[in-house]
């Protein structure tokens, strides 16, 4: 019994002994500062409905705008327009995320006939 906990302990010791000396020579990467306009696009795409939601939430136009130009796209209403009609056709997003997202582009003056059926209030 004896020579089981020492073994036990001897190894416990050493473990935490390799441990912090491969946590010691190995440091994590440095942090990277990374912008919205490297995400991906499906990411880009998260994002806009986000703020289209929050625009839907309080209507603050010019709040949604300066979000939105983090993305770094020159125009934003055709970011929109083609954000949303890229959703409207491949139906993987819900109707209320398509709402809100044709309801801003359309704010812009980015509607267009795809997204009609879900500018009028839900009755189509």
């Amino acid at each position: 019994m004896r020579r089981f906990l020492l073994s036990l302990i001897l190894g416990l010791l050493l473990g935490t002994l390799a441990g912090m000396v491969i946590g010691w020579l190995n440091p994590p990467p440095a942090a990277r500062n990374s912008s919205l306009s490297d995400l991906a696009q499906p990411h880009r795409d998260d994002y806009a409905i986000m703020i289209a939601a929050g625009y839907a939430h309080d209507d603050d136009l010019a709040g949604a705008l300066d979000r939105l130009q983090l993305l770094e796209v020159g125009d934003l209403t055709s970011l929109l327009r083609a954000t949303t009609e890229r959703i409207i056709n491949s139906g993987s997003r819900e109707l209320g995320d398509i709402r809100v997202l044709a309801r801003l582009a359309a704010e812009l003056g980015g509607a267009t006939r795809a997204m009609a059926p879900f500018l009028d209030g839900g009755s189509n």
